[in-house]
């Protein structure tokens, strides 16, 4: 595979997570809670991505592996958690910009563990990915109030779980086939969420058979794809490089608001579209990816 498949591998994993808040506000508006709509979307990922597990090669690992393949899989479970937790006491618009702050966030923690110091073209792509995000997630347009700050907190520790999930996908089980490595990642964000958060609403089966087509699209894009193309490219692009990419999410979250919810985008939040769209450009012009041994 070529060395620019990798970074578009982490662009399309944003893509996905950017697909889904437009469909758990939907979920929402339908009347499911914030267990049900998060317990099923990773009951029927997690499904899914074993079954496909079962029809594909697989290499045997040891257990002390597996353990860590899944317990690297728990930051994807509590980030979608966290912030579907800041979603109930701070505007969309608002708590995608605390959330947004994995992009930085993901940059310091591979300085910190590989001791690489971010280039200055890095530093020039976050700056301008913050300033598209205020302005695509039309912060401007909010009135000013205060901030529920129990909301802002769930927003950041939302931004430091994403971000924390990148930095181990790119780290641990590079030699395991991508679907194995992301079925296991997948079963450690679902037993965390299980044990945080039962879905016991599920167990009725009228609730469970309503919420299937929500559960399967969040599945899919929420559980399923994000970590199978992370697992291809996240070890060659790394976490740094791999949080820049990943802020493909709010363009694709901005655009679906307005075809899927019919909401009104002004004219600041193309602009900020198209900022962060430069900004991914900007930090992957110069971005090291690792080359195939």
């Amino acid at each position: 595979m070529k060395n620019w498949h990798y970074a578009l591998m982490v662009f399309l994993g944003g893509c996905c997570y950017g697909i889904l808040s437009t469909f758990v506000k939907l979920a929402y508006s339908a009347g499911f809670t914030m267990p049900a709509v998060s317990g099923s979307q990773f009951l029927f990922g997690t499904s899914m991505i074993w079954m496909v597990t079962i029809f594909t090669k697989k290499k045997k690992i040891s257990l002390i592996q597996t353990g860590k393949i899944i317990l690297a899989g728990t930051p994807m479970g509590l980030t979608g958690l966290l912030y579907y937790q800041s979603l109930q006491t701070l505007p969309a618009s608002l708590a995608i910009i605390f959330l947004f702050q994995f992009i930085w966030m993901g940059t310091f923690l591979e300085w910190f563990v590989y001791k690489r110091r971010p280039s200055s073209e890095k530093f020039l792509s976050i700056g301008i990915l913050l300033t598209g995000s205020i302005l695509a997630a039309g912060v401007l347009k909010v009135s000013a109030g205060p901030i529920a700050w129990e909301g802002a907190a769930l927003g950041l520790l939302a931004a430091f779980t994403f971000s924390l999930f990148i930095l181990l996908s790119s780290m641990i089980g590079k030699n395991v086939p991508s679907i194995q490595k992301s079925a296991l990642l997948s079963t450690g964000g679902m037993i965390i969420t299980v044990l945080l958060f039962p879905p016991i609403i599920l167990n009725d089966l009228p609730t469970l058979l309503d919420i299937t087509p929500y559960g399967l699209i969040l599945g899919i894009f929420g559980v399923v794809l994000p970590p199978f193309f992370f697992s291809i490219g996240m070890p060659h692009v790394g976490p740094g490089l791999g949080t820049i990419l990943t802020a493909s999410e709010l363009p694709v979250a901005v655009v679906l608001s307005a075809i899927v919810l019919a909401e009104e985008i002004s004219p600041l939040q193309w602009i900020g579209v198209c900022v962060i769209l430069a900004g991914i450009i900007v930090g992957n012009k110069n971005g090291k990816i690792e080359k195939e041994s």
